[in-house]
């Protein structure tokens, strides 16, 4: 049986966590970037955000072929997809994280 302190614990980590990955995305919603942060957004190419994706999805270890995580290449379609339609940061990774944790309790 859990302890309501272990829970709570858990619950303040959780939130701990939480508040830093989450904040710049309500702060760039709602106020827009220095202009000299927009610049240097726009020279990111599209391999550099390829390149995080296929790290995701792709595991290696010296000696063998690299591995696919099939269940991060199923979700990254659908997450694209929501991407594209609704153009909302925080709502895709929402979306990308719900699907991959629907996607493990399934497979």
């Amino acid at each position: 049986m859990v302890s309501s302190y272990l829970l709570v614990v858990i619950m303040f980590s959780g939130l701990v966590t939480w508040i830093p990955r989450i904040i710049p995305f309500i702060l760039v919603k709602y106020k827009s970037l220095p202009a000299i942060v927009e610049r240097f957004l726009k020279f990111l190419p599209v391999s550099i955000i390829f390149a995080l994706l296929l790290s995701n999805v792709v595991t290696g270890k010296i000696g063998n072929l690299p591995e696919i995580k099939w269940l991060d290449v199923i979700a990254v379609f659908p997450t694209i997809f929501v991407a594209f339609r609704y153009r909302n940061l925080v709502g895709t990774v929402l979306f990308g994280v719900a699907l991959i944790a629907l996607l493990r309790v399934i497979f």
